[in-house]
């Protein structure tokens, strides 16, 4: 594992979550200084209900907990809270997503409990450690890693049979293995963000709020809050950093903050580029090494953390000999579209707090869509039925009905709602049917059986869910989910006969 950021160590977390040794080095001396990434999707903290860390993580966001809304005001003193988007379903019915709430926490913060999270699975975490280099040869069964150890200067080797690259958007294991990346580039106009200290906590008490527009003709930008009190950061336009930032930051409070203390100032443009190719040999790509985008739409690192869902299991398949090698084919099949859509999506995203409080955009892709894992694949370690995709995903709407190739939807299994649908599945596969369905268990390779009358599944259906609670399989013929399954594995699956055949 090349990176120790957010994308690096979770990919640790799942892969020793699958049971596969991990060696994670990072150059760096420790984890993120800066806030950089702090809202988390449903869906990234549905992986981290998997890894039974999502109690942790909350705790761990517990000073932003409440801070969802949205604000706008000439400066943050005369702000105002922005109403609430209330998301209903048909005939107004509130919207179940998730088993899971989406949680503000600061990269800073989160970077942390994920690392100590990673060691005490047992994965070997070597921050302080550079990749000189690595070379791969395509008829050995490994890889060779050069490691740097920047304490004490000493050179080492390392042996590994496949390697994650989530070293960041300049990755140079990327740009060694000579992958392009294609898309927008540069997107809008260059930006700046202040990282400033100062104690806001009595000025913004009752309006506690994630981002705050701020129209202050002299000072325009956005106000994000990273702890709820102390800590915050200023986004505004522009490509000087030598401006006097403390007078700047109180016309954009519009109080005279006494204890304001800038920590730093990072220029930075939005780009949307995304790898030609997320794999080349036995190196895969993710998080910002496959995909950058615009921070409009907070998908960056939550599409980051899909790669890490996605490949581990994958991984782990083929390391632990129960997947032919041709399933990490389907990694680069499913996540670069995944990515390109992500990345696409943010591009498109750049009207203000305002607009965004009003309501989803009818000509982008639902809120739902992107929080919660709604893109359906395609292609990749997948039966799809005769058809094809005769039925796809929608993409304005939130509309899942356990489709192939999509998240399984969120139901909740108990009078209690303890347990959810999203919970069948992870680290091993299920099958899903109704409770009258008579299926024989446990299936094949031990695939577990699990009965529940659920909505979204018509009598006699049977769903099979891979380790990433994506629907793999539908049908209504036992032998055909265990036909797809094993197939699946061995990479001998049948194509679909065509209908009426």
């Amino acid at each position: 594992m090349v990176g120790g950021g957010l994308v690096g160590l979770t990919s640790a977390l799942v892969l020793r979550h699958h049971g596969v040794a991990v060696t994670v080095v990072e150059k760096r001396s420790t984890t993120s200084p800066q806030p950089k990434a702090r809202r988390f999707h449903v869906r990234s903290m549905e992986v981290f209900r998997e890894l039974e860390l999502a109690g942790l993580v909350h705790r761990a966001a517990r000073d932003l907990a409440g801070h969802h809304q949205m604000a706008a005001g000439r400066t943050l003193v005369e702000a105002e809270l922005l109403p609430p988007w209330q998301p209903s379903g048909a005939g107004g019915a509130v919207v179940d997503v998730s088993p899971e709430e989406p949680c503000l926490i600061a990269q800073d913060v989160l970077e942390p409990v994920l690392r100590d999270a990673a060691v005490a699975a047992g994965a070997t975490v070597r921050f302080g450690t550079e990749l000189v280099s690595l070379a791969q040869d395509e008829d050995e069964d490994e890889v060779v890693a050069q490691l740097l150890d920047h304490g004490s200067g000493e050179r080492s080797r390392l042996r590994a049979r496949q390697v994650v690259a989530a070293d960041g958007a300049r990755s140079p294991l990327r740009e060694a293995l000579g992958i392009g990346r294609s898309g927008r580039g540069p997107v809008g106009e260059p930006n700046v963000s202040v990282y400033f200290h100062a104690d806001l906590g009595a000025v913004v008490e009752g309006r506690e709020f994630n981002l705050c527009q701020i129209e202050h003709p002299d000072a325009p930008g956005a106000l994000a809050s990273v702890d709820g009190r102390r800590r915050w950061v200023f986004m505004g336009p522009g490509d000087s950093t030598d401006r006097d930032w403390p007078a700047v930051l109180r016309t954009v409070l519009g109080v005279a903050a006494p204890d304001l203390d800038v920590r730093s100032v990072l220029p930075w443009r939005a780009e949307m580029l995304v790898a030609d190719r997320y794999s080349r040999g036995r190196v895969h790509l993710a998080g910002d090494a496959a995909h950058v985008m615009p921070p409009f739409a907070a998908s960056g690192a939550n599409t980051g953390i899909a790669d890490a869902h996605n490949l581990g299991w994958k991984l782990a398949a083929v390391l632990h000999g129960r997947a032919a090698p041709a399933l990490l084919d389907s990694y680069d099949a499913e996540r670069r579209p995944a990515g390109w859509f992500a990345a696409d999506q943010s591009s498109r995203r750049t009207q203000g707090l305002r607009a965004l409080a009003a309501g989803p955009d009818p000509a982008l892709a639902h809120p739902f869509v992107l929080a919660a894992g709604g893109f359906q694949y395609a292609e990749g370690a997948l039966v799809h039925g005769p058809q094809g995709l005769d039925d796809p995903e929608p993409i304005s709407a939130f509309e899942p009905v356990g489709r192939v190739g999509t998240r399984i939807p969120h139901r909740w299994l108990d009078r209690a709602c303890t347990r959810s649908t999203i919970d069948l599945a992870g680290p091993g596969w299920a099958l899903l049917t109704g409770t009258g369905t008579p299926v024989a268990e446990p299936g094949p390779g031990g695939l577990a059986v699990h009965r529940h009358d659920v909505d979204f599944l018509a009598a006699g259906e049977l769903l099979l869910i891979r380790p990433d609670h994506v629907v793999a399989w539908r049908g209504t013929d036992a032998a055909a989910a265990t036909a797809a399954f094993v197939g699946l594995l061995t990479g001998r699956h049948a194509a679909p006969e065509p209908a009426g055949a």
